[in-house]
């Protein structure tokens, strides 16, 4: 089943006829119409799961991969709830970048309630956000470092949350803010209702689960590590100062936008020097980047003034750009399952993607939990800048790609 949200400016199908259709789920028909006029067609699994769940004001888990369409799984029923209450929202996200994502969503379905937002970051004007206050927004969108600083500074009051969303749960987790989300947890009434979305499920969210949610509804749409379907892999075996070669081979094979990801924010300032001296279009997004420089060229990739866009993880989830026809993992992640978010931003609204990752030959272990992931063999191509480099791939059975009656598939040693 395809997991990707599908669009369209056709009159909604025969709810009969579309087991993933908006329609029958709860949701009332300002909000239907809304849906119709953005040119949505059928619901995402996760938002067909989610969506009654939510308006039934139930606690929920969704564990699904990325590029499922998790944003719009709580932001209608936000909207639907706020609409026939007084209570408040409050959405915690991981990074700047998917907040103003968030934000987005949130103005189309929130515009004909007239229902305001305010999106809590760092790197923006905190008098600024304190003034967007002042107008009583419903819907608070916010990163967990500034919002506890709002918090301490008794600018931001919470007593009113009704809907408490945690939106990339693990990565907010992997990036070290479990002692603030307890924080917040702990400030917001203890009579609410808490969405967590999540594409994995680790211990640290069990722990909350357990603990801040009132007998949650999980469902799993895709299991944890599932890469997108419609991406396929390429991997080269390349010494480290042979990498801007080959990437510049690349870089001069495909013509559409790429999406390169590099392990530090220093090596992907070289990179996206290095590209820009080929004389490509090119720009990065790091933690040393400003907000406005980081919304820059997010939306210069986006519009097409840079094909190119040079990242740190910090891109690997929530970003939403449609069209982009390769991802590169110039550097692979330190953390396996970055790999399968790195990916999801090729493959997406129903188009096909493709991904090139550089190892060095010393890197066959990392390969192989890539590969474990994946539950498949990452295929090797040859580059012209290749020599001896290669490293042993010992035979790994993969049985979950046997059927019945069939052998087991094997990989393959040394190049392909």
């Amino acid at each position: 089943m395809n997991h990707k949200q599908t669009k369209t400016n056709d009159v909604p199908q025969d709810p009969a006829v579309s087991p993933l259709s908006f329609y029958g789920l709860g949701i009332v028909p300002k909000i239907l119409e809304t849906i119709i006029r953005l040119g949505f067609k059928n619901a995402t699994p996760i938002q067909h799961k989610a969506i009654p769940i939510a308006l039934e004001h139930k606690d929920f888990i969704g564990i699904a991969q990325t590029g499922t369409g998790k944003t719009m799984a709580f932001v209608i029923p936000i909207v639907q709830s706020l609409a026939q209450n007084n209570s408040l929202a409050l959405i915690l996200v991981p990074t700047r970048e998917l907040a103003l994502q968030v934000d987005e969503s949130v103005a189309k379905i929130a515009r004909p309630f007239s229902m305001k937002s305010a999106v809590l970051i760092g790197g923006a004007s905190i008098h600024d956000q304190i003034r967007v206050l002042k107008q009583n927004p419903r819907i608070l969108i916010a990163t967990p470092g500034r919002l506890i600083d709002l918090l301490q500074q008794r600018r931001v009051h919470l007593g009113k949350v009704g809907l408490l969303v945690l939106d990339e749960a693990d990565r907010m987790l992997d990036m070290g803010f479990a002692p603030q989300i307890e924080k917040i947890l702990k400030a917001v009434p203890s009579a609410r209702q808490t969405m967590l979305f999540s594409a994995t499920m680790p211990s640290t969210i069990v722990h909350i689960a357990t603990s801040y949610m009132k007998f949650p509804v999980q469902v799993e749409i895709a299991p944890p590590g599932t890469s997108a379907e419609d991406v396929s892999h390429e991997l080269f075996i390349v010494r480290k100062e042979k990498k801007r070669d080959v990437l510049g081979e690349i870089l001069n094979r495909y013509r559409g936008s790429v999406l390169i990801f590099c392990r530090t924010k220093m090596g992907t300032k070289k990179v996206a020097r290095a590209i820009r001296t080929l004389g490509h279009q090119a720009a990065e997004i790091h933690s040393d980047r400003s907000l406005s420089q980081r919304k820059e060229a997010l939306e210069g990739f986006r519009n097409g003034r840079y094909r190119i866009l040079a990242a740190t993880d910090i891109a690997a989830r929530g970003i939403d750009v449609v069209g982009i026809e390769l991802v590169i993992n110039y550097d692979l992640p330190d953390d396996v399952e970055n790999y399968i978010h790195r990916i999801g931003r090729t493959g997406r609204a129903g188009k096909s993607g493709h991904a090139i990752s550089f190892a060095t030959p010393d890197q066959r272990r990392d390969v192989q939990e890539i590969e474990r992931l994946l539950k498949a063999p990452l295929p090797i191509s040859p580059h012209s800048q290749d020599t001896m480099e290669k490293f042993d791939r010992p035979k790994t059975i993969f049985s979950a790609h046997r059927g019945p009656g069939q052998r087991k598939t094997s990989m393959y040693r040394g190049r392909r």
